[in-house]
């Protein structure tokens, strides 16, 4: 009979769908159920705790048992001193205990982690770094995406920080050129390196709209300039704002998700600007695409729950 103790179970808390998962256990992570369904978030914060019941109820009931633990990544941060939800992109969490309501409404205990960690978490203990480097002890997941943020995972296990925002370099400032960020400070990360604000530089140049594939496709067949000066803005700013955590983590491998991590280019021109500005006279670490795709999240999610280790240190 399987033994429900080492089941883990996850809950990816997205804003457009909330995904669930069932996974064995730690060492075997074979999915034993999984589900999702739409968020509805714009029908408000009671209506997302309904939905994230609904996604437990239908997991319980493949396996016919309520776990009394789930781990769930977040689009946002649950903070460590007031145990409110912020810095959310599904706006209706923020200011909100979510973690108590949850676990008051369904008589289960969650930890929380926000998408980025959980990203990180997965890569980590199921993806391409379990795959390819098994030894790293020092992991920064990264998404760019249509915003950019990071998880850092030390020998195996989540560092969030006394704030709850540890991996947030898509925050810190990196050039005047990127304008206002949505936190209210200007030239952040987020600015410059994400897919919208890569679009928007290339519209700045050519007042043409084109996605991000466009403008790397362009880029590649040689035949705008403007798209090109837009990839070598991302490469550039990528190799200078990687820096920085390079030289204050020193990972072992740094895994680049989201629609941005796409880009072939960051590989081979990102690393090489990343090699101009670290504090070394060579570079070890390792810049790589994920392994998991949309999958990571709610993996991630699930294996917050090994050890039963608590949100913060």
């Amino acid at each position: 009979m399987p033994n429900r103790n080492k089941h883990l179970w996850g809950i990816d808390l997205g804003g457009t769908k909330i995904e669930g998962v069932v996974l064995e256990s730690s060492t075997n992570p074979k999915v034993l159920s999984r589900y999702r369904m739409v968020t509805e978030s714009q029908k408000g914060y009671q209506h997302v705790i309904d939905q994230i019941g609904k996604v437990i109820q239908k997991l319980s009931d493949d396996l016919q048992y309520r776990p009394e633990q789930i781990g769930m990544g977040t689009p946002g941060i649950l903070d460590p001193v007031s145990q409110l939800m912020k810095n959310c992109n599904s706006t209706c969490l923020n200011g909100q205990p979510l973690q108590r309501d949850l676990e008051a409404k369904l008589n289960i205990n969650f930890t929380l982690a926000n998408d980025a960690n959980c990203f990180a978490l997965a890569e980590t203990n199921l993806g391409v770094v379990k795959e390819n480097f098994p030894d790293a002890k020092n992991v920064f997941g990264v998404i760019i995406g249509t915003g950019v943020g990071g998880g850092i995972v030390v020998n195996g296990k989540l560092l969030n920080g006394l704030h709850g925002i540890g991996g947030e370099w898509g925050h810190n400032y990196l050039h005047e050129s990127g304008g206002l960020c949505y936190c209210g400070k200007v030239g952040c990360v987020e600015t410059i390196l994400s897919g919208p604000a890569l679009e928007k530089f290339y519209f700045s140049l050519t007042n043409n709209k084109k996605t991000l594939p466009e403008i790397d496709k362009a880029h590649l067949e040689g035949t705008d300039k403007d798209a090109s000066m837009t990839i070598g803005r991302l490469t550039g700013f990528f190799g200078q704002a990687m820096s920085t955590v390079v030289n204050i983590l020193d990972p072992d491998v740094v895994v680049v998700g989201g629609g941005v991590g796409n880009i072939e280019a960051i590989y081979k021109n990102g690393v090489a600007s990343l090699k101009k500005y670290v504090f070394n006279d060579h570079l070890k670490t390792h810049i790589v695409k994920p392994k998991l795709g949309d999958s990571a999240g709610v993996f991630g999610a699930a294996f917050l729950t090994v050890g039963n280790f608590p949100y913060g240190y």
